[in-house]
């Protein structure tokens, strides 16, 4: 019996930034450390950097007057900053740049007289800061359903949740532009390259032969429970897992090859960590499955930038 590991898995570039910001802010300024919304979606990470002394809240109204309040990786709308920046907080901007690319592409098709259709899940945070920038002039649609419902006389553009899969919105876009007619589709790139790289991996490894696909991320992680989606639309059977708990052997019944990736905001020792309880229940067998080849890196923000 086997294990398939899917290559790239874990951190991404913008995670990796986001995480390094908390712990060098921690590191030049001493706890506490205010943190607006979990920093990643992942519950693994949160703990460890609470015992660091970060502490995460919902709402920057919680944070006291003049203390530090870093911004989640996941992005907000412009009146959280302008709010925390009217408290005396000193804000510290964590936002990937791959949101954050999103929500300048919100603005511009806005400003130029553009209905903005926002394919992604309405109650997600990285949804609802990329909404807070012109609100007004836009609309988020869910499904192909919704997207035929659409009505309006402006020109409609196209923008993307990140962490969506290319096989989740392509069909929503495609009922846009036969409702509607011509539209602006979505750049390529709005689909982050790490959700995608993770996607086309867990694709790989199920046709490889994996027939169980462990996913190891949080329930709160939009594209880690992608994954989970992926291979399952690709024939696999597949659950996400934390990364700390034992597995229930009942879950491998009937599986000689498994396939192991992570999301995008879990730890590489999660990863090690399951992989080796999966040894001692007989899948002693490693093969790295590898897809692509990462080296972004993205600059940290001047307020934690080394001299």
């Amino acid at each position: 019996m086997k294990v398939l590991l899917a290559a790239p898995r874990s951190f991404c570039a913008g995670v990796d930034r986001a995480i390094e910001i908390v712990e060098r802010l921690l590191e030049q300024n001493g706890p506490p450390v205010y943190v607006r919304h979990q920093i990643v979606h992942n519950e693994h990470v949160v703990r460890r950097l609470e015992e660091l002394g970060a502490v995460f809240v919902e709402d920057e109204s919680e944070i006291p007057e003049g203390e530090i309040c870093v911004l989640s990786a996941h992005g907000v709308a412009p009146s959280v900053k302008e709010n925390a920046q009217a408290r005396g907080l000193k804000v510290v901007d964590a936002t990937c740049p791959l949101v954050n690319k999103v929500h300048a592409e919100a603005r511009t098709y806005a400003d130029s007289g553009h209905l903005v259709a926002l394919v992604g899940h309405a109650n997600h945070v990285e949804v609802i800061g990329t909404l807070g920038e012109r609100p007004e002039s836009t609309v988020v649609i869910e499904s192909p359903e919704q997207a035929r419902l659409l009505e309006t006389d402006r020109p409609v553009a196209v923008i993307t949740q990140t962490t969506l899969s290319l096989d989740d919105v392509a069909p929503i876009v495609d009922a846009l532009e036969d409702h509607l007619g011509t539209l602006r589709r979505p750049h390529a790139d709005d689909i982050c390259y790490a959700t995608q790289n993770r996607q086309d991996a867990v694709k790989e490894m199920v046709r490889l032969g994996a027939t169980l696909i462990l996913v190891i991320g949080s329930e709160t992680s939009s594209n880690a429970q992608r994954l989970v989606e992926v291979a399952q639309s690709a024939g696999a059977e597949a659950t996400l897992v934390d990364g700390e708990s034992a597995l229930d052997p009942q879950l491998l019944d009937g599986h000689t090859t498994v396939g192991l990736t992570a999301g995008a905001s879990t730890p590489e020792e999660l990863v090690k960590a399951t992989a080796a309880r999966l040894a001692a229940s007989g899948y002693d067998t490693l093969e790295e499955i590898t897809v692509a080849r990462e080296d972004v890196h993205f600059r940290l923000p001047r307020e934690v930038a080394k001299a």
